[in-house]
């Protein structure tokens, strides 16, 4: 149990790289974009191509981050230069991507068994088990990445980024080119995820064509969880370093509940189902808990007034 669960923080750690660039397109520029469940694939078959041909490891992760930053700019084209609608963009640049993924490997998938890893050699270095590397590892790029996109979102152009995404039409009245915002939020949001799926490649020491699907699930489960830790929290975080942070946490916590799950007997096929249940759960909770809290202010003022309580007391 313990082992598992060492596994699943190192997984949702590395797959937490990918929820920050999910965060970007979704709560940013409120779109939800499809084009992560290729280009997570295409970082992964990237980096293992490249690794297998010899390329160093940690080399091979910042190419597989290059290659999903070309798929998210081939999203922004089509969405800002030909106005095709963002989630259909994303979706014709994730079919496209599962051709160009098997062109890539030039088979089904690659495994990673006999050559170096940034992992092996952090392992080797330092004599740790392999999930305490992948968790050392994960932490260090998690937070160097944490700390660019929180500097990034606090510049000029990184704050009409996230403008663009609250009101785009005030944006462009203040002469802005929401285009150009666009197409650098796609840009960069498609290169973490495809660093993320070389970091996981690396991690499980194989790329496969299917091991992108669902990803773009995984990453809105573990914003809203995320989301949700932060409203129980008694500060309640609210400034936009926490909530990156929280995006990071959120992955961690998604993988724990999928390794308690599976530690209790669930069968591993169900594991789509029980993702969506945790999305679904995770969206309803807060809700149910904002209407809860507003019950209880509007009870509180009505015995402040002196009214009948709607609940029966005074």
């Amino acid at each position: 149990m313990g082992l598992a669960l060492l596994g699943a923080v190192s997984q949702g750690i590395l797959w937490g790289v990918m929820v920050l660039g999910v965060f970007i397109t979704y709560k940013l520029l409120d779109i939800a974009d499809l084009t992560v469940d290729g280009s997570f694939a295409l970082g992964g078959s990237v980096c293992a191509v490249l690794v297998v041909g010899g390329v160093n490891p940690a080399l091979a992760i910042i190419l597989a981050m290059v290659a999903g930053m070309v798929a998210g700019a081939v999203t922004g084209f089509l969405h800002t230069v030909f106005e095709i609608p963002a989630i259909l963009a994303g979706i014709l640049t994730q079919i496209a991507l599962w051709s160009i993924n098997l062109r890539i490997m030039g088979k089904s998938n690659t495994p990673l068994l006999r050559v170096d890893t940034l992992f092996s050699q952090v392992t080797d270095a330092t004599g740790l088990p392999q999930n305490v590397a992948s968790i050392i590892v994960g932490l260090v790029f998690a937070v160097l990445i944490i700390v660019a996109l929180y500097w990034f979102f606090g510049t000029e152009i990184g704050s009409a980024c996230r403008a663009t995404g609250n009101n785009e039409r005030m944006v462009r009245a203040l002469g802005v080119n929401t285009k150009v915002t666009k197409m650098i939020a796609l840009t960069l949001s498609n290169g973490l995820v495809g660093l993320s799926g070389g970091l996981v490649c690396e991690s499980q020491s194989y790329a496969d064509i299917g091991m992108g699907t669902g990803a773009i699930v995984i990453g809105l489960a573990a914003i809203v969880i995320g989301e949700v830790l932060g409203r129980l929290t008694p500060g309640k975080l609210r400034s936009f370093g926490s909530k990156l942070v929280a995006a990071v946490v959120g992955s961690v916590v998604y993988f724990l509940i999928r390794a308690i799950v599976l530690q209790l007997g669930m069968d591993a096929n169900d594991m789509k189902l029980i993702s969506a249940v945790i999305v679904a759960l995770a969206l309803c909770v807060p809700v149910v808990w904002e209407k809860y809290q507003l019950r209880r202010a509007y009870a509180r003022s009505l015995r402040a007034a002196g009214a009948p309580d709607p609940e029966g007391g005074r």
